[in-house]
């Protein structure tokens, strides 16, 4: 049993590290508001 508990240990231990430093995660988008389109205000009819 002991065996067993240093090959865990010794295995998580050797794993770190392995996929290279570590890198910061990429920045979040600011948050806003957007607003796009267009307005077309009139009067039209037909006499």
């Amino acid at each position: 049993m002991k065996r067993l508990i240093f090959i865990g240990i010794f295995a998580s231990l050797a794993a770190c590290g392995v996929d290279g430093e570590p890198t910061p995660p990429e920045p979040k988008a600011q948050p806003g508001l957007t607003i796009s389109g267009t307005v077309e205000i009139g009067v039209s009819g037909t006499l």
